[in-house]
């Protein structure tokens, strides 16, 4: 099964943006669809977007208009941009690897910490 290795995350101000990203590794990535969430200190983990085995996106409400999952198979990395970032958006990011047509639980990174603040 993949390994999944999430980058890209640090300390920014109110309105700004940043890109994370999620390499996968040892195992077929095309077997995977991908999601990003994040948890917040005292609160249960959130889902900010999800692919959908049609090939659409799924966005928590919270991500909407705001974030973007894009993925790039030739180097097996998955991608979150967030744009116009808000304090509450502080929290640590997780990608999770989904096996295609299972029902197994999904696989997790380790996770990145994203902090906004002025």
């Amino acid at each position: 099964q993949v390994q999944l290795v999430e980058s890209g995350g640090g300390l920014v101000e109110p309105g700004g943006s940043l890109k994370l990203s999620c390499v996968a590794s040892g195992g077929s990535f095309s077997m995977y669809v991908m999601g990003w969430y994040r948890q917040a200190p005292g609160k249960q983990r959130e889902l900010l977007a999800r692919e959908l085995s049609g090939g659409k996106i799924n966005y928590g409400d919270d991500a909407k208009g705001r974030f973007t999952l894009s993925r790039d198979n030739a180097k097996n990395t998955v991608y979150l941009q967030m744009n116009n970032l808000k304090s509450d958006d502080t929290a640590v990011y997780y990608c999770a690897a989904f096996e295609r047509w299972s029902t197994v639980p999904p696989i997790w990174g380790q996770g990145t910490q994203v902090t906004i603040s002025s």
